[in-house]
């Protein structure tokens, strides 16, 4: 390891170079070679350093950059390198003594101070390479949201997508070029945005209004928000599966028997640190929840097409396991012969047979044992009855 850090990692805006801070320059002036996208180096003023214009895709630049090291290096970034930035992914190349970053402020953190927002209650997405869908959890009228766009035309895009949904009404702050001579800002609806064009760098602040479908946060949503062919965990029951799988920041989920995918989906929902495997035998199920998935902008979820325990080999390990299909005693012994110590399972049953499952497996490995018996009220000739579902044994433990 160096004795001192060969790579400065440099945030700056539009407003460079005046806007770059005292160390920033000084890291740029004594730098051997500046590596950074061409709109960055072109913000520069002329120095010594060697220029080596960062490649695209992002990916191709890592490389290079690593084939640099010993030399002084400076790497540009937009703003705060590490929100939505490069930095986070060029240091997991890199020992902790290897690199020194001097952050500027964020895209947000200006958008911020544009619209006069308090930046602690708005949400916050990068979408430069991330689909529009991100989005759809956040959209309930009254929210507000700060966006990084790929480029203008996204901005379009992004007003027919929350037309589409149903929030056409929503204010649409559109601000191109923050910080810089060239700044410009426009305030429009996102129906009303018309043939309107718009240029890079830009973001926009939503402040959403219209009468679209919330999707509440509460687990348990409405089974409209997933399409099936009828072999779904419904939403009560799926409201307490969620409670008893238990998610917690950074865990990741094994969905034995996907269905339609609404409990690994809603288990994504719950925070955007939880990452899921689904293994479902049918393909034309598999399809159905990526479909889902991607229309509620989860996409930290791998679909595994395939029977368990079979397709269980080789997949990340989990923190939890949710059995909605394709229940067993062969099945929980691999599970037991194979999982960590602590791995939290949670399994469904409605016939006998399953059921016995349960309650032998309850028998030797303890845990919770749970019967639910549901009635909605539905006609009943001229009157109203209660129409009772079958009744459902859940087991729940820690391995």
């Amino acid at each position: 390891m160096p004795d001192a850090p060969w790579l400065t990692i440099i945030g700056l805006d539009e407003d460079a170079p005046e806007g770059l801070s005292g160390a920033s320059l000084a890291a740029l002036k004594t730098a051997e070679i500046i590596m950074g996208p061409p709109r960055h180096l072109a913000l520069l003023p002329d120095l010594a350093a060697e220029q080596i214009a960062w490649p695209v895709p992002f990916s191709d630049g890592l490389p290079v950059l690593l084939s640099l090291r010993g030399r002084r290096v400076a790497v540009l970034a937009s703003g705060d390198p590490f929100w939505f930035g490069a930095g986070s992914t060029i240091c997991k190349e890199l020992d902790a003594g290897e690199w020194t970053a001097l952050p500027g402020p964020s895209t947000f953190s200006l958008a911020a101070a544009r619209l006069g927002w308090a930046l602690q209650h708005t949400a916050c997405f990068g979408l430069h390479a991330a689909p529009l869908s991100r989005l759809r959890p956040a959209l309930a009228p009254g929210a507000q949201m700060i966006v990084l766009l790929r480029d203008g035309e996204a901005v379009t895009e992004l007003a027919g997508y929350l037309t589409d949904a149903g929030f056409g009404a929503s204010d649409l702050h559109v601000l191109e070029a923050l910080g810089g001579p060239r700044a410009r800002r426009s305030d429009l609806t996102a129906r009303a945005i018309g043939d309107s064009s718009f240029s890079h760098p830009v973001c926009a602040g939503i402040f959403v209004r219209g009468e679209g479908a919330v999707l509440t946060r509460a687990s348990g949503r409405s089974d409209d928000w997933f399409e099936s062919d009828g072999t779904m965990t419904k939403q009560p029951v799926r409201a307490l599966t969620l409670s008893a799988l238990a998610p917690r920041d950074g865990e990741h989920l094994w969905d034995i028997g996907g269905g339609s995918g609404s409990v690994c989906i809603e288990w994504l929902l719950s925070h955007p640190s939880l990452t899921a495997t689904t293994i479902e035998p049918r393909d034309a199920r598999a399809g159905r929840i990526r479909a889902n998935a991607d229309r509620l902008g989860q996409d930290r979820l791998q679909i595994i097409t395939g029977k368990a325990p079979d397709a269980l080999a080789g997949l990340p390990p989990p923190d939890a396991v949710f059995i909605g299909g394709g229940l067993s005693e062969d099945l929980l012994a691999w599970l037991v012969g194979n999982l960590a110590p602590g791995t939290r399972i949670v399994a469904n049953a409605v016939t006998l047979e399953s059921e016995a499952v349960l309650v032998r497996a309850q028998a030797a490995r303890g845990g919770t044992l749970l019967r639910v018996e549901i009635a909605r009220a539905a006609p009943l000739g001229n009157k109203t009855g209660w129409k009772a579902a079958y009744p459902l044994v859940q087991w729940s433990a820690a391995l």
